[in-house]
């Protein structure tokens, strides 16, 4: 019924939902709760460990999307009117570098999810 590309795509999903799932789960196998507690650490370490992953993510893409962007312009800006190469290389440049910026803050997010939650106090005592 599916089609190759159709099938290729979802064999794709599947394995990308399933380590999405999978792995948040291992690595927060140490706050596995004892006798008589509940699994609200397990599901706080879960999500800030999926949190941390997607925040990353997105602002790869983010940036990776806003440099390839910047450069695309500054390519076409230089072939028409090859004099102003200097000045479009500097405004590129400085572009790239904020685009760049995003993804430094998403890497920040991501480890204050991850090591230095201000939430975790209240979820793992």
């Amino acid at each position: 019924m599916l089609g190759k590309f159709g099938k290729r795509l979802l064999t794709l999903l599947v394995t990308a939902g399933a380590l999405l799932v999978s792995s948040p789960v291992v690595f927060a196998a140490e706050t596995l709760p004892g006798a008589g507690e509940s699994y609200i650490k397990v599901i706080f370490a879960v999500g800030a460990m999926v949190g941390a992953g997607l925040a990353i993510g997105l602002g790869a893409i983010g940036a990776g999307a806003g440099i390839g962007n910047a450069a695309n312009g500054a390519c076409a800006a230089v072939g028409r009117n090859p004099g102003v190469q200097g000045k479009i290389m500097t405004v590129m440049l400085v572009g790239m570098a904020m685009a760049e910026s995003v993804c430094i803050y998403a890497l920040v997010v991501a480890l204050v999810l991850l090591y230095a939650n201000p939430y975790m106090r209240y979820f793992l005592g």
